[in-house]
C-alpha cells in the first residue's frame, strides 16, 4: 500500500522543496512517512476545521499551501488552536504536508495557475530565483567499463531533462594515476604510473539524488577509488521564481481590465489604484502578499500589477511610477491552488495503479468580507 513518503515524493516532483525560501516551513509537519495512505484531503489553510473534517472523514493525508508550523512552538496547549490540530493529527493518524513558497515559485505552480486563470500571453517569470535544483555530474571510467557504469547510472534519477531520460554526454581521453603502497589498482600496479584510456561521462542530478546515485555507481565502477565531479549549474533561462508577467489580451483600459480579472476569478470585488483609463498592455501577478516584489514590477515592462495585501503606500509608489495596482487579495490570490493539485495528484495515483481517492476541501472562506 502506498504511504505517505511516495505522496511526498509525488509533490516533490511537483514542488521540490528547494525552491523554498529559507525563513519558509514546508514538507511534512505532522505524522509519519510510513503511514499508509488511502485519501488525501487538499486545501489552502490548515484551520481547525480542515483538520477535524479531515479526521471526520478518515482522511490519512492533508496536504495545504500555507505552513501549520510556521514558527517554533513554546509550549503544546492542545486547546489552543494549532496544539488542537496537532492533537487531532496525532490521534487520528492524520499526516499534515505543505508546500508553500516552493509551490509560489516552481514553474507550472501558483503564479503561473494565477497567470494563466487571468488570461495573459507569453507569461515570464517577474523576479527569477537561483535554480538551485540540478547539478552536473561528471563521472571517469576506463573505457572497457564504459556501457556498464553507464548502464549502472541510467538506473538511478540520473540524466533527466525535461520530457527526456537517459541523457549524458561522453567524450574519450587518458587517464593518469600513480597506486600507492596500499592500494588495489584494478588497472595498472603499485609503484607504477597507467595511463589507461577513459571516458568522460557528464549529465544532470537533482542536488537531492546526488549520493544516492553516487552510491549505486560506484558499486558498479572497476576503480577503487571512483574519479568524479560535481559542478553547481547557474541560471540562464529562470524557470522558476516569484511573480510572472504576461501580455494582457485585447486592447483594453484599466478598469475593462479590471472588470475582466473580476469576473475570471468570480471575484465580488477588487481595489484599483491609478488611472481607470490608462490603456494596459502586459500585466504582472504575484499570488498571496505582494508588496515585497514591488520594485521588480517597478523594473519591468507591466502596467498593472495584481496581488494581494497591497498597502497604501504602494499605491502611492505606483501613483508616482505612472502605473496601476490591481488588489484581489489574498485568499482570492492562492486559494485556487487546490483543483490543480488535486488534478495533478490523480494523473499520477492513476499512472501508479494506487487505490487513493483525492478530495479537494471547498468550505473555505475569504477571512475578509466587504460590506
Amino acid at each position: 500500500m502506498p504511504n505517505v513518503q511516495d505522496i511526498i515524493n509525488l509533490m516533490e516532483d511537483l514542488a521540490p522543496s528547494s525552491l523554498a525560501e529559507s525563513w519558509d516551513t514546508v514538507g511534512l509537519q505532522v505524522g509519519r512517512k510510513d503511514w499508509p495512505v488511502r485519501t488525501i484531503l487538499v486545501a489552502l489553510d490548515p484551520l481547525p476545521e480542515v483538520a477535524a473534517a479531515a479526521c471526520d472523514q478518515h482522511v490519512d493525508m492533508l496536504i495545504t499551501h500555507h505552513p501549520l508550523l510556521f514558527k517554533p512552538l513554546k509550549n503544546l496547549d492542545f486547546n489552543s488552536p494549532t496544539g488542537s490540530i496537532l492533537y487531532q493529527s496525532a490521534v487520528n493518524q492524520l499526516a499534515v504536508y505543505c508546500a508553500h513558497t516552493n509551490l509560489d515559485k516552481v514553474s507550472g505552480g501558483l503564479n503561473d495557475i494565477l497567470a494563466k486563470r487571468i488570461g495573459l500571453d507569453s507569461v515570464d517569470v517577474l523576479a527569477p530565483g537561483e535554480d538551485s535544483e540540478s547539478c552536473k555530474l561528471v563521472l571517469y571510467v576506463p573505457a572497457d567499463y564504459e556501457q556498464q557504469v553507464l548502464n549502472a547510472l541510467f538506473q538511478t534519477s540520473a540524466g533527466i531533462i525535461g520530457e527526456y531520460s537517459c541523457c549524458a554526454f561522453r567524450t574519450a581521453g587518458k587517464g593518469s594515476f600513480l597506486p600507492g603502497g596500499l592500494a588495489r589498482p584494478s588497472i595498472g600496479k603499485v609503484g607504477e604510473i597507467s595511463h589507461p584510456d577513459e571516458i568522460r561521462i557528464e549529465t544532470l542530478v537533482r542536488k537531492k539524488n546526488i549520493s544516492a546515485v553516487l552510491s549505486h555507481v560506484r558499486s558498479h565502477h572497476p576503480y577503487q577509488t571512483m574519479a568524479f565531479d560535481v559542478y553547481p549549474l547557474l541560471p540562464v533561462e529562470s524557470r522558476h521564481g516569484f511573480g510572472r508577467t504576461g501580455e494582457i489580451t485585447g486592447r483594453m483600459n484599466l478598469f475593462q481590465f479590471a472588470q475582466e480579472v473580476k469576473e475570471k476569478l468570480c471575484l465580488p470585488n477588487v481595489k484599483i489604484s491609478g488611472n481607470p483609463l490608462m490603456m494596459v498592455q502586459r500585466a504582472a501577478v504575484c499570488s498571496g502578499s505582494g508588496s515585497s516584489l514591488l520594485n521588480a514590477f517597478f523594473a519591468s515592462t507591466a502596467d498593472v500589477y495584481i496581488s494581494g495585501d497591497l498597502r497604501y503606500h504602494d499605491a502611492r509608489a505606483a501613483e508616482s511610477a505612472g502605473k496601476a495596482l490591481l488588489d484581489i487579495g489574498h485568499f482570492a490570490s492562492e486559494h485556487l491552488m487546490i483543483e490543480p493539485v488535486c488534478d495533478y495528484l490523480r494523473r499520477q495515483i492513476s499512472s501508479a495503479s494506487w487505490e487513493i481517492r483525492v478530495e479537494a476541501y471547498h468550505l473555505e472562506k475569504d477571512p475578509f468580507t466587504m460590506i
